[in-house]
């Protein structure tokens, strides 16, 4: 056994921090501190010190599953598993059409893995069927930041900056809990007399090291940002140069924020005027400001209005395309940025080209060596192609996805997997997705194989393979160069992921994403490399040197056709579901420190399980008094589309009017089911933070 350490990174959220692997006894791996990545700087939360502890045998999928004539899941050989997953494929095919066939994908898949998913699904099935779980993560941010500067790259800017700017603006993120190594960040941005506002409707863990701590209804951000907007036109603090010489739009905008003067926005979100004019000063003071998003914000019907008025505020301020300035968003999967770049999001090809651009449709059909006319045209998005499962969609390939937990309304998406011809699942473990299937393959870990993520900051990074997986586990990319032969496409689909990467290099050059100046070497020279980058011969260098990558991004001008970032013209509007009588408090959801996502991998960690057992509800002490519930009491929640029941805990940190939950665990405590699909019209992102639900004591 080799015991000399390999750097790689974390498997799990978007920091994707540093770490050493050494291999142990077990076939598994000893996690040490990796000081040299800029990132984290050698810290690790207890998600990354515990997440060898998936790889072992007693906790893993280790021999491809298929469904018994009995209806239960049985080992069978890969030759057994393939083929009936290709044989299945191909029924499907010939007897619905192309697009009875879908494919959902991941966050936290390499870009490797996404492209060749995102390839295989319109090369080898023909399907524009195609999106995957980061639609629930950041797309409204996404969205937002390509109307406003012509590109959508999470953070513009690399985290060490933060520590350096004069205030941030933290809307619906608890970095304290999601990403703790981040947490420094903060910290010393304080330290060095900077400050930090907060705006979430609980008081979290990060609320609590702010310096003005905003406590809105939740569904209430967008009117907040326009009340803060209107208060920085009526306290002359807009930058009225910078808005000449650097953006459009801003009368419409302008005038939108005006109808949302202070006293309404109060009535609105609940914060006082005293603390909106606070929040302006503090962020209006300093040379220099910030303005981070999260999935808070984000995830509503109305997301992309409501980070496009965030992102008003900056631009109004001259906080954008500054140093140390600018708006940003807070990836949360593992590469979640990298994943929707490269092609399993229903509307785009690799290089975050648009799927309805001939030229990007000549550029990436050139390197995949197909007609352009063969490529299909944008599919459904995430919960709407899970919501036509059984229907028009009657086949479906899951790989690193769990939406019986993540997906809004999760008993109907339930429901409609039950429904399907046939359901074929890659994962590491037997999630509660997987285990509805009809074929589940075995696939490799993250510290069992080679390949590229992209982190929050549009870091491009290596993962490097520290120990040989165990016998008959695949990876990904030999499942889908298996299924594509069997499928009838011999070549196109390697099974080494630098051979991937270098394809995806040639398919994403020219592209918004462009990773063409990007390689291997490179990236472990380098402790990765910021995209875009293209490749020498495309810098004007006439190929002399490379290009060093931009860390940040929209200094001289912003990616629009006229180098011009674009006001948002909106007003606030209602949540899609409002309380009334039957329904009479709000519900909000999100994350604790010891779980991560769907839980599939995380609730099968013996320490992690100890620090967080299981879901609650959280609750403020008058709704607890008015219902009779005491702490640890079992309660209710009920919305139009279900009932879950958890323990309560009583807390002043929420406001009284709302309850929370977390959504990591299935059962009768499962969250999502309670939510509510509502779509936002442009991000298609559901309203997860938000709907309107009624509490009960509930029978113990």
């Amino acid at each position: 056994m080799q015991n000399t350490a390999t750097p790689t990174h974390c498997p799990y959220c978007a920091l994707q921090c540093g770490m050493n692997l050494t291999p142990v006894e077990g076939g598994t791996v000893e996690v040490s501190e990796r000081a040299d990545f800029p990132v984290n700087r050698g810290a690790l939360c207890g998600k990354g010190r515990t997440a060898p502890a998936v790889l072992s045998s007693g906790v893993r999928l280790t021999s491809p599953l298929v469904r018994s004539g009995e209806g239960v899941l049985v080992p069978a050989s890969w030759d057994e598993a393939l083929g009936r997953i290709a044989a299945n494929l191909s029924r499907t095919r010939a007897e619905h059409g192309a697009d009875a066939l879908g494919v959902f994908g991941g966050g936290g898949l390499t870009n490797e893995k996404a492209y060749a998913l995102g390839k295989f699904a319109r090369v080898v099935l023909g399907t524009s069927q195609i999106d995957y779980n980061g639609r629930f993560c950041m797309s409204s941010a996404a969205a937002a930041g390509t109307k406003a500067f012509g590109l959508d790259r999470g953070l513009p800017f690399p985290l060490e900056d933060i520590p350096r700017t004069g205030c941030v603006i933290l809307v619906g993120s608890n970095p304290a809990e999601t990403m703790p190594p981040s947490l420094r960040y903060f910290t010393e941005l304080r330290e060095n007399g900077g400050t930090l506002i907060v705006v979430d409707p609980r008081r979290t863990r990060t609320a609590e090291q702010a310096d003005l701590h905003l406590a809105p209804r939740p569904g209430t951000d967008l009117a907040l940002a326009l009340g803060m907007l209107h208060l920085v036109v009526a306290e002359g603090r807009v930058d009225a140069e910078y808005v000449e010489e650097r953006t459009s739009g801003w009368e419409d905008a302008r005038a939108a924020a005006m109808a949302h003067w202070p006293e309404y926005v109060e009535r609105i979100t609940g914060v006082s005027v005293p603390e909106l004019r606070e929040a302006v000063r503090m962020f209006c003071a300093p040379d220099a400001a910030m303005v981070l998003t999260a999935r808070g914000p984000e995830q509503q019907a109305k997301g992309t209005d409501t980070v496009g008025a965030w992102i008003n505020l900056c631009l109004a301020t001259g906080r954008a395309g500054r140093p140390l300035s600018g708006y940003g968003c807070l990836t949360g999967q593992g590469n979640g940025q990298g994943g929707r770049e490269h092609g399993q999001k229903a509307d785009q090809l690799p290089g975050y080209r648009k799927l309805t651009d001939p030229a990007a449709r000549r550029h990436v059909a050139g390197v995949w060596g197909v007609d352009p006319d063969s490529l299909p045209g944008p599919g459904r998005s995430a919960y709407e192609l899970l919501d036509a499962l059984g229907t028009d969609i009657r086949s479906l390939l899951v790989m690193g996805s769990n939406p019986v937990v993540s997906a809004p309304r999760a008993a109907h998406v339930e429901g409609r997997l039950r429904s399907l011809d046939f359901l074929a699942v890659c994962d590491v473990v037997l999630s509660e997705t997987a285990a509805l299937a009809d074929v589940v393959l075995p696939v490799t870990q993250w510290a069992e194989e080679t390949g590229t993520t992209t982190s929050l900051e549009g870091r491009v990074l290596l993962r490097r393979r520290a120990i040989t997986p165990p016998h008959g586990i695949r990876s990904d990319l030999e499942v889908l160069h298996e299924l594509a032969g069997r499928l009838g496409v011999e070549k196109g689909f390697p099974t080494e992921p630098e051979e991937v990467f270098e394809e995806l290099r040639r398919a994403s050059a020219g592209g918004p994403a462009d990773y063409s100046g990007i390689d291997y070497r490179r990236l472990a020279e380098e402790n990765g490399v910021f995209w875009p980058c293209p490749a020498p011969e495309e810098t004007g260098s006439g190929g002399a040197g490379r290009h060093p990558g931009t860390p940040r991004l929209f200094l001289d001008r912003f990616a629009t056709d006229d180098g011009r970032a674009r006001f948002a013209p909106v007003s606030h509007r209602p949540s899609a579901e409002e309380p009334d009588d039957a329904y009479p408090v709000l519900l909000t959801t999100g994350r604790v420190v010891a779980q991560y996502q769907s839980g599939a991998q995380t609730r099968r960690v013996d320490e992690l399980n100890a620090a967080a057992p299981g879901p609650f509800v959280e609750l403020h002490p008058r709704l607890a008094a008015r219902l009779g519930v005491a702490e640890g009491d079992p309660v209710a929640v009920v919305s139009r589309r279900g009932r879950a029941v958890a323990p309560a805990r009583v807390t002043t940190a929420i406001r009284p009017d709302t309850v929370f939950m977390p959504f990591h665990w299935p059962g009768e405590g499962r969250a999502n089911t309670l939510t509510n699909p509502a779509l936002d019209p442009t991000s298609r992102m559901p309203e997860f933070k938000v709907c309107a639900v009624r509490v009960e004591p509930a029978a113990p």
